[in-house]
């Protein structure tokens, strides 16, 4: 396994300083990102990590870490359950979606969900087809909650993750502020 760490700030860090001046910018949660890939979980350049971060960054979250792990069922499980544990509101999974035999993320993360959101699976499928990413309409991916954290596979592809960002954005934000009781 092979971990990033997102700066390494705390959850009440969310200052930052431009120019000299102190903003306090909101946070929509803290986030953790999974990236399921043999190469990049044996020290491979993983691209994918780092624009997950960088959309979830830009969509007002705190992202603790980006971690990178083979394509085996225990090693995603102990992944998404340690983002569980931790306590961050949303945890994303790249890759391990398709159909070969090594893409298991699916019964990885079937196994960590209390409740499914197939809303969600089925909102990002259909926002890939729409378009134009076949990966995203071909994947097997899943959407759920696990105590009280988001869970959420996307395929590992860069237009796949692009477009499932933007449509997970607002969907993400509904049920985090659930969640956490803001909404009701």
């Amino acid at each position: 396994m092979q971990l990033v760490t997102g700066g390494g700030h705390a959850a009440t860090d969310i200052g930052a300083t431009v120019s000299g001046m102190e903003i306090d910018a909101p946070v929509a949660g803290r986030a953790l990102v999974v990236v399921v890939d043999d190469r990049t979980a044996h020290g491979g350049e993983d691209s994918l990590g780092p624009l997950v971060t960088e959309l979830l960054t830009e969509a007002g979250f705190l992202v603790d870490a980006s971690v990178s792990v083979e394509a085996d069922e225990v090693a995603i499980r102990n992944a998404l359950n340690t983002a569980v544990i931790g306590g961050v509101d949303i945890v994303i999974s790249v890759g391990g979606t398709g159909m070969s035999p090594r893409d298991v993320t699916p019964e990885a993360t079937a196994e960590v969900l209390d409740r499914d959101l197939p809303g969600i699976s089925e909102a990002l499928r259909a926002s890939g087809r729409v378009a134009g990413s076949l990966d995203a309409g071909l994947s097997r991916g899943l959407a759920g909650i696990s105590g009280s954290t988001l869970v959420v596979n996307l395929p590992g592809t860069r237009a796949a993750v692009r477009d499932g960002m933007a449509t997970l954005g607002p969907l993400a934000s509904r049920v985090i502020g659930e969640l956490s009781g803001l909404l009701e």
